[in-house]
């Protein structure tokens, strides 16, 4: 009888860095969960990446175990995936250092992640900022992942992983590491509109321009109802504003087909009513996220099982981590006395 076929292994995280929105869900969460059947998965809470801003201490352990609360929430299933808190695989922070090794000061700095955080945060430009790409490489191979879901702002990242890795195998000629797969479920970025017409929504905004995941239903009907309009098209099939076209995008991943088509029909007819496509909008988003809501506000009432699926994923992590750190230990000749 043939033996089962190995599944690929995938890697994906996220740094503790605030509440999640619809952006967050749709743009990475919801790809995690259709994920766990597809690959072996690994998911990890990033909270080693979150030090290069110095976060209180208090708030990196709260929100570290609200992202994970979050990730079970909206469906990450502890017995078809692995999550982790990156800070309890201490094989890490080893593997980072042997990489740093081949990484070159001339790339990093090329980087266009850390120009731009030079550019914007030029009082905090520390180490760990230059070699954030080498730990996401780090965070990939430890697991000799192939696949990496990455929005494509993140690309670039990819590319340097895949450089490190060729860069590894080619000096200790071996092929160790597969090189890293960047991958996404759509061709285009999928980017939510922010509830003021201005971007996407985003954290580093304020609140009323989000849906969070843990809003109350009367949160998010105060939230959808202030979103602008414009006051209506003036001639039938009219192209629609950005800040109607926001409303209808939302519609779209929220609601039903007919749904859609009954309010693009009034629209292209001039009898759209904004109050009533506003109403229908925060009424399909309540309605959407309700099992999320259910799932946060039970697991928010029993923390212990977050800490015990934490306490068990990382013992997973460990075990696929200390045998690629003995590898890459054996491959570069370092010796190991440990009993």
């Amino acid at each position: 009888m043939a033996g089962a076929v190995q599944k690929e292994i995938a890697v994906s995280g996220v740094r503790p860095t605030g509440r999640q929105h619809l952006g967050n869900y749709f743009g990475a969460v919801k790809n995690f969960v259709a994920m766990q059947d597809m690959y072996e998965g690994y998911f990890f809470v990033a909270d080693y990446h979150s030090l290069t801003t110095h976060p209180n201490a208090a708030d990196l352990s709260e929100k570290s175990l609200y992202i994970a609360l979050i990730y079970l929430a909206c469906g990450l299933d502890p017995n078809r995936c692995t999550l982790y808190l990156q800070s309890d695989v201490p094989q890490i922070p080893e593997l980072y250092l042997i990489f740093n090794m081949l990484a070159y000061l001339g790339e990093l700095e090329r980087e266009a992640t850390f120009k731009e955080k030079v550019r914007t945060q030029p009082h905090n430009v520390n180490a760990g900022l230059l070699t954030y790409p080498v730990l996401m490489t780090v965070d990939i191979i430890i697991h000799k992942a192939r696949k990496v879901p990455v929005g494509k702002d993140q690309q670039q990242h990819v590319e340097m992983s895949r450089d490190l890795v060729r860069r590894f195998n080619n000096l200790y000629k071996v092929n160790y590491f597969p090189e890293p797969e960047p991958f996404s479920f759509s061709d285009t970025l999928l980017n939510i509109p922010s509830l003021d017409g201005e971007g996407k929504m985003s954290k580093s905004k304020p609140d009323y321009t989000c849906i969070y995941l843990d809003d109350t239903p009367e949160q998010i009907r105060k939230k959808i109802m202030r979103m602008p309009t414009d006051s209506g098209p003036t001639a039938p099939n009219s192209e629609m504003s950005v800040y109607v076209r926001n409303i209808f995008d939302l519609l779209k991943l929220v609601s039903q087909a007919d749904t859609v088509r009954h309010f693009e029909e009034a629209y292209n007819q001039c009898t759209i009513r904004y109050g009533d496509l506003k109403k229908q909008l925060a009424e399909d988003i309540i309605q959407y996220l309700k099992p999320i809501r259910e799932n946060i506000e039970a697991l928010s009432a029993d923390e212990n099982r977050v800490y015990e699926i934490l306490k068990d994923g990382g013992s997973k992590a460990r075990a696929s981590a200390a045998q690629t750190l003995q590898d890459v230990r054996e491959i570069i000749g370092l010796k190991n006395f440990k009993a």
